[in-house]
């Protein structure tokens, strides 16, 4: 996965609509309902260990659930394939946020850790098939069993995600995402960027608008379009040059036709003036196997 990719990821997912959508649309478990969502807030993912190791790719918010914060920790390294040890990763991942709310004093001494729900997003074309858990990955011996780490991720696959055409209708952000992702034609993008500009019509709403223009413009359209894709700045430009790109497919089919028309209607002309011939009396002449044969008269 390219650094732009993880980048442009980071960037939408760092606005507090995609959380919520995210949360409210694809995590289906009972302590959804019991989220304060006007509580989340962006939590600094800049983890630094010992070795100065910097974490950049991941994004990470916290919402309060019932009297405690619940961390939600999403790994922004889009998977495009499978990892064996992906469960090993997010164990790490979470070690070193725990360490940054203690070295940060956000856990006071002697304070139990906080919850933390990793989510894993994947968009890959073949079936995960890697665990989900860190304990699965390490070998069982006996006497052993009590000391394995324990620790689950929450896959977010999108190939399972499939809105029978009614995306729209859901008014998810996160869909639109999955949706502009399987996408295959200028036409399909269009259809979803319009989409985007009903929902994101309000002026506090300029950051994510800008945020999914960006990721179009350096990341969608390129693998889409197979082409030099010009810098635009907003939706409003991003659907206006999909319109030209769409017209110009539509022209250039139109006089692919035209010329494909008129060479059939030559080939036409020709076979019809050819069976008049034949039935005026003219002869008829055939080339098989170079022998000359069968005139008609």
């Amino acid at each position: 996965m390219s650094q732009d990719h993880d980048h442009s990821y980071k960037n939408l997912f760092s606005h507090v609509e995609l959380i919520k959508d995210l949360l409210r649309g694809f995590i289906h478990e009972p302590w959804i309902s019991e989220l304060d969502f006007d509580s989340l807030e962006r939590v600094n993912s800049h983890f630094v260990t010992d070795k100065l190791d910097r974490r950049e790719e991941d994004v990470v918010w916290r919402i309060k659930w019932q009297d405690r914060y619940l961390y939600l920790y999403l790994l922004i390294a889009f998977q495009s394939t499978d990892d064996i040890y992906m469960a090993l990763r997010v164990m790490v991942y979470v070690g070193l946020l725990y360490q940054y709310l203690i070295r940060e004093k956000q856990i006071k001494h002697g304070e139990l850790l906080p919850p933390v729900f990793p989510i894993v997003l994947y968009n890959g074309q073949t079936t995960w098939k890697s665990t989900l858990q860190v304990q699965d990955l390490i070998q069982s011996v006996a006497g052993f069993e009590k000391y394995k780490p324990q620790l689950s991720y929450f896959l977010l696959d999108e190939r399972h995600y499939q809105f029978s055409g009614q995306w729209d209708e859901l008014k998810n952000l996160v869909a639109a995402i999955f949706e502009l992702e399987r996408s295959k034609t200028p036409q399909d993008i269009q259809k979803v960027v319009l989409e985007l500009l009903k929902w994101l019509n309000q002026p506090e709403q300029e950051s994510l608008r800008r945020a999914f223009a960006a990721w179009l413009n350096y990341v969608l359209l390129p693998r889409r379009l197979q082409v030099h894709v010009p810098i635009v700045h907003s939706l409003k430009e991003v659907n206006a040059m999909l319109a030209e790109t769409v017209q110009g497919w539509y022209a250039e089919a139109e006089a692919k036709g035209i010329a494909i028309g008129e060479a059939k209607g030559e080939a036409l002309g020709q076979a019809r003036g050819e069976a008049r011939g034949e039935a005026r009396g003219e002869p008829e002449v055939k080339l098989e196997d170079n022998v000359w044969c069968l005139f008609a008269f």
